[in-house]
């Protein structure tokens, strides 16, 4: 897959591409059905498929802080686009000069010009350019004048609720893990890199791998059964909470902490991936430091019995 960042660094491809555009974010089941039916199209009309997306996403430019949480980050998000047959990633960085780009503009300059597209695909209640004023309509008239075909996504159901990830979103907040995972294809997980903490965990005997969400609102929070993987090729049980530490420190920012069972070595700096199975309680701010032990003892001996039970299964 070739990662482009950037209109600036866009070559126009000569004989054309397929496109759909979005955030995409979570690649849950509903777009890979789009991607892999764009990749079929890709095949059948001998082009290449072209993902459009976008960093930051629209919501967060316009609301900030209170944009909807992020199911993952861009990382993430191209990690995933990998395992699937997408021949370019182009990420597009939505600024005030984008945010203000006429959807005449967009179409012409960018989908036209620049990507010169034969076959794109999006939602029938796609908006885009200045004032949202570009839509389905729009796109459909441009096609036929300029010779490309534009197709709608659909909607992909499962057990009778429409496929999105605010679904998802909604689910992770609910502790509602196993839904969370029906509707991704995959357990829901974050990576990141294991950074260097305060170190308190370890003092009162649970030392942590921490991992930075730099976010202030996100899908999940509490102390939840995981596992981990990254490190040696193996994956290691243990239990995570994600939250602000209201105990230690109250800080604003999300970290997620993770504490491995029968696990010493050192690992700053890691890219890990922390796989989240079940919820074992909200994150709740405790009296001291010697409370707080008392239930990580509790959370870990639960952990343990739900790690157990899965292997039963």
């Amino acid at each position: 897959m070739h990662l482009i960042r950037g209109l600036s660094h866009l070559e126009s491809f000569k004989n054309g591409c397929v496109l759909t555009i979005g955030n995409f974010d979570g690649l849950h089941l509903g777009h890979q059905v789009v991607i892999r039916k764009l990749a079929q199209r890709g095949k059948d009309m001998g082009l290449p498929v072209v993902i459009m997306t976008f960093e930051p996403q629209p919501l967060e430019y316009f609301l900030n802080d209170n944009a909807p949480s992020r199911l993952m980050c861009l990382r993430e998000k191209v990690i995933e686009f990998t395992k699937l047959p997408v021949d370019n990633l182009l990420i597009v960085s939505f600024n005030r000069d984008f945010a203000n780009c006429d959807a005449e503009q967009f179409i012409d300059d960018i989908l036209i010009d620049k990507l010169n597209v034969k076959h794109l695909v999006v939602g029938d209640d796609f908006h885009f350019g200045k004032a949202r004023r570009g839509n389905f309509a729009m796109l459909k008239g441009k096609g036929k004048a300029h010779g490309f075909s534009v197709e709608d996504t659909g909607s992909h159901q499962l057990a009778g609720f429409r496929i999105s990830s605010t679904l998802i979103r909604d689910a992770l907040s609910a502790g509602d893990l196993m839904a969370a995972e029906q509707l991704l294809g995959r357990r829901y997980s974050v990576c990141g890199r294991v950074a260097h903490g305060a170190k308190r965990g370890r003092s009162i005997g649970f030392p942590t791998a921490n991992i930075k969400m730099f976010r202030k609102n996100t899908p999940i929070n509490g102390v939840f059964a995981v596992t981990m993987t990254g490190i040696d090729d193996l994956e290691f049980q243990g239990v995570a909470n994600v939250g602000t530490r209201p105990t230690v420190d109250g800080s604003s920012n999300v970290l997620l902490e993770t504490h491995l069972f029968d696990f010493d070595k050192e690992i700053y700096g890691r890219y890990v991936e922390v796989h989240f199975y079940q919820k074992i309680r909200d994150e709740i701010r405790f009296r001291s430091l010697d409370e707080l032990k008392d239930q990580i003892l509790k959370d870990v001996a639960d952990t343990k019995k739900i790690f157990a039970e899965i292997k039963r299964l």
